[in-house]
């Protein structure tokens, strides 16, 4: 069963570029989708898979910035699968949606292969309270371990693929620990501020590599010690990442 009309909101992504449909009371993204699409390293041609796939928001971030490159998401709840797909409608850009849990992929699609896999994996704790939207719950409930996540998204990449993930601080010892002798990884740390601790990364593992560890300096996104007016306070940085679908570079 879908959302009906007065159940959703249409929300502007990288300075309006993309007018993205949006549950009211469930699950709604914000910037972490957007960061996450700006890390994949994708190019014209190659082939993209969103584990957990939401609205589609992240996928079709990534195919504003990258055209030319071939999207397919996952998504296990009904109502979100059919909000991406009609999303990507509404933005003209193709997306293929399999709905499907990543615990138990459809024999078609093990069979295939991508260039590069990006996630933003539930990680609120199984034994948590539930949220009072069952959609919100799905969405951030960590009812599949992230170690499946992370193994499921290397077995769909070709060699030397890149898979890209946006994580909490907190779970970071754990994806590393899923990678250990499959992959490199690169992580960048997202501040709110200069000064503070990174609340998030994103951590990107090439399939394969044998490279050593990398921690890259903070990504800081908003201006100042602390927020002193309304309005936007992003850094520079940020605002190019956000509004202007700038690539950051994680290479």
């Amino acid at each position: 069963m879908g959302f009906a009309a007065a159940e959703l909101t249409e929300d502007g992504f990288l300075g309006g570029r993309l007018r993205l449909l949006q549950p009211r009371h469930g699950y709604r993204a914000a910037t972490d989708p957007v960061l996450l699409a700006a890390a994949v390293p994708a190019r014209a041609g190659q082939s993209v898979l969103d584990l957990g796939c939401g609205a589609g928001v992240a996928s079709l971030c990534l195919g504003a910035r990258v055209p030319g490159v071939a999207l397919a998401g996952i998504e296990r709840q009904s109502a979100y699968a059919a909000l991406a797909r009609a999303n990507a409608d509404r933005c003209a850009l193709a997306l293929e949606v399999i709905e499907a849990d990543i615990a138990a992929l459809p024999p078609s699609l093990r069979a295939r292969s991508f260039d590069h896999v990006l996630s933003n994996p539930p990680w609120f704790a199984p034994e948590a309270p539930p949220a009072r939207d069952p959609g919100r719950d799905g969405a951030h409930r960590e009812t599949t371990p992230l170690a499946l996540w992370i193994d499921t998204g290397l077995r769909r990449l070709r060699p030397g693929g890149t898979l890209s993930l946006i994580l909490p601080v907190a779970r970071l010892p754990a994806a590393l620990a899923a990678l250990e002798g499959r992959a490199s990884a690169t992580v960048l740390p997202l501040a709110a501020r200069a000064g503070r601790a990174a609340g998030r990364v994103i951590l990107q593992a090439r399939k394969g590599a044998r490279s050593p560890f990398r921690l890259l300096a903070p990504f800081v996104l908003h201006a100042g010690a602390r927020h002193l007016q309304d309005g936007e306070d992003s850094t520079a940085a940020a605002q190019a990442v956000l509004r202007d679908a700038a690539a950051l570079d994680l290479a």
